[in-house]
This record gives C-alpha cells, sequence and structure tokens, in this order.
C-alpha cells in the first residue's frame, strides 16, 4: 500500500499519554489536558509542529481549554515545522492536508490542501524556520461545525534535486479534492522521510 493511502485509513485514536497544562479559565477548565495519540501509520518521524502558546501539537488532540481551538483557526498563523534529521545539504517538500473534508463520515473533499512548500533547505529545517517556495498558502484548521473532529496531516518529504515541483492548473483551481497520491507518485517523492497530525473540530462545538 502506497504511504498516501494509508492517510486515509486511521479510525480510532490510541491514547499515549497525557500533558497537562495549568489553566485560570474558571473552575470547569482548571485543568487543561492535552491527549497525546500513538499512531505509527502516521506519527512517523521526529517532526514537530509548534504553535505559539500550545508547544508541539504533533500528534496531539487539541482541547478547548484556554481557547486553543479557537487560537488555531482564527488567530495562529502558520507553525514552526522543526526536523532535526533533516540532511543540511538536502531541500524538502512540505505538505499539510486535510483528509476529512467536509467530514469524516463523507470526506468527499479529501485531501483538502492546508499548505505546499517546496525548496526548504535542511539547514532551516533542523531549526523549524519554513523558507521556501509556497505553492498553497499557509490556511489553518477550521473544521466546519458539526462535523466533528479532524485530523491535519503535515506530511515531510525529500525532494529529489532535479525536478521542479508545480501544481498544474487543474490543482491550482481549487484546494479540495486533491488527489495526493498522484501528485506524490508524479514526482517520483517515495514515502515521505517524516510524518504527523494534530486531531481538532469546531471551537463552538
Amino acid at each position: 500500500m502506497k504511504w498516501p493511502e494509508t492517510l486515509v485509513l486511521l479510525i480510532g485514536l490510541d491514547v499515549l499519554s497525557h500533558q497537562k497544562v495549568d489553566c485560570s479559565m474558571n473552575e470547569e477548565e482548571s485543568m487543561c489536558i492535552i491527549e497525546k495519540i500513538s499512531d505509527s501509520s502516521v506519527c512517523r518521524g521526529e517532526l514537530l509542529v509548534i504553535y505559539p502558546g500550545l508547544g508541539n501539537a504533533a500528534c496531539a488532540v487539541i482541547p478547548r481549554c484556554r481557547q486553543f481551538r479557537r487560537l488555531l483557526s482564527e488567530e495562529w498563523g502558520e507553525p514552526r515545522v522543526k526536523f532535526v534529521q533533516a540532511k543540511q545539504d538536502k531541500n524538502y517538500i512540505l505538505i499539510m492536508v486535510d483528509p476529512d473534508a467536509p467530514s469524516k463520515k463523507n470526506p468527499k473533499y479529501r485531501f483538502w490542501r492546508h499548505w505546499l512548500v517546496t525548496n526548504i533547505s535542511g539547514k532551516d529545517l533542523r531549526v523549524g524556520m519554513i523558507h521556501g517556495t509556497v505553492l498553497s498558502e499557509y490556511r489553518p484548521p477550521t473544521p466546519p461545525s458539526g462535523t466533528g473532529y479532524h485530523r491535519y496531516q503535515f506530511c515531510l518529504y525529500e525532494q529529489p534535486d532535479d525536478r521542479i515541483i508545480s501544481l498544474n492548473k487543474q490543482e491550482t483551481k481549487s484546494l479540495g479534492s486533491w488527489d495526493l497520491d498522484s501528485f506524490v507518485s508524479s514526482f517520483n517523492l517515495g514515502n515521505p522521510v517524516a510524518s504527523t497530525q494534530l486531531i481538532t473540530q469546531n471551537f463552538e462545538d
């Protein structure tokens, strides 16, 4: 089975650990618990996805406390993405997609493309700086109300030295229903060198 196909087959959440964050909002939110999930099909390699105030959101379920879900959707910009194992003399491609668009029960618009950056130097990636050629601007996780939890998956590929990565005209017209498998195959990207995901739902639900 090709790697991108495995991304859509995730069903359950296996809670690995809980990270407790002190909250001072009200009595109900006296403790903020961030669930870390274990899913070896996606959580592979030490890929960090760092948001301000939240820290590393890799393989985590974003909690409602401290308005984390609202901040993620409405205020925080693109995260720092860090991969300390990156090769300094190589370039990388970062892809962020939602396989649960518009909902996990009816993902007819999978994969919704949220971010696509090419020509990221390994040197920058090792310190969490995403500088490169932006093919799709970052769009924050914004699950529609009533659609439940969505997975936002980050895949990092080593970029072939002899290939110029681009989107075709059809791909640039729409973010939804993106054929990720075809994109990966057409540029011979192979398997991701690292990947992760965060899980969240609409902050008003």
